[in-house]
């Protein structure tokens, strides 16, 4: 019987052809930084039922690519995203049974455990109006860029809803504390900038002319880095949320036991040792 050579890389396709129906999708020369761009700007970039399913479908996706490796999450016109269409969505909602209501919540939470769970980290870029399910994206996204005039609101209860929408109510109070939580879930108001970037909402704050080419260059740094062993730390960061303190060690000793037998380790330190730039290829 003759050797084959059997490869798990088979099942990867790349994105950089992707075409998106519902929202831009832009990709660096090398194709290793996508820029998803909310892109219906003169409604604040609401989303509908068909953008919910591509973004859900998206990114689950991206965790079988073979070229992507970090992705800016923006939105068009000066504005990030101002939830759901009132007019596609909220009306439409007020008339289905509860089997479709469901249904239409477990698919936008969907959006945000495909978030979640791919490997690539995901930069929000934030300007302007961030409320309901938009403020949801940007909580969803592992890092969160904004220019001074960012608004952003949980804003569920002002139209009668509970905060308790697509995670809110148990990733927001780790990002920025049970009480501040709390209060923005409750009151539905409006964070602003500097506020959210003190509560630890927001990273960094950066001017609109330059904060999407901040975000770029963020995210081709962590390209540009081990982007197999970033994926990692996203999953544990993930995964360690309901573990204790003893098995959140346990977990992190294989998970860098696994980063540790890669060859993007060794290429790490004969980088080092020769001083000069590390390439990291993945595996």
């Amino acid at each position: 019987m003759s050797e084959q050579t059997i490869s798990m890389n088979s099942h990867l396709k790349a994105f950089k052809t992707y075409q998106a129906r519902h929202f831009l999708w832009e990709v660096s020369e090398n194709g290793r930084v996508a820029t998803l761009t909310l892109n219906r700007p003169d409604r604040k970039n609401p989303l509908t039922f068909e953008s919910y399913a591509e973004l859900r479908d998206l990114f689950q996706n991206l965790t079988y690519a073979s070229d992507i490796r970090t992705v800016v999450l923006t939105g068009a016109g000066g504005n990030f995203s101002s939830g759901g269409d009132v007019f596609e969505i909220i009306e439409p909602l007020t008339k289905m049974p509860m089997p479709e209501l469901l249904a239409f919540t477990r698919m936008t939470g969907d959006v945000v455990k495909a978030m979640r769970k791919c490997p690539q980290p995901i930069i929000a870029a934030v300007d302007g109006i961030c409320a309901g399910a938009g403020a949801i994206l940007a909580m969803a996204s592992d890092l969160r860029l904004a220019t001074p005039e960012a608004k952003t609101a949980f804003l569920f209860t002002r139209v009668g809803l509970a905060g308790a929408d697509m995670g809110a109510c148990g990733i927001l109070p780790r990002i920025i504390g049970q009480g501040r939580a709390a209060e923005l879930l409750f009151t539905g108001r409006f964070m602003g900038a500097e506020e959210g970037k003190d509560w630890g909402f927001y990273n960094h704050l950066h001017s609109q002319e330059n904060l999407l080419g901040e975000a770029q260059k963020l995210a081709a740094t962590l390209a540009d880095g081990p982007y197999f062993a970033h994926g990692i730390t996203k999953t544990m960061m993930r995964q360690e949320w309901a573990m204790g303190i003893e098995e959140m060690i346990e977990s992190e000793a294989q998970a860098q036991a696994i980063c540790m037998a890669t060859q993007d380790f060794r290429r790490a330190f004969e980088a080092f040792a020769a001083k000069r730039r590390p390439e990291f290829e993945g595996n």
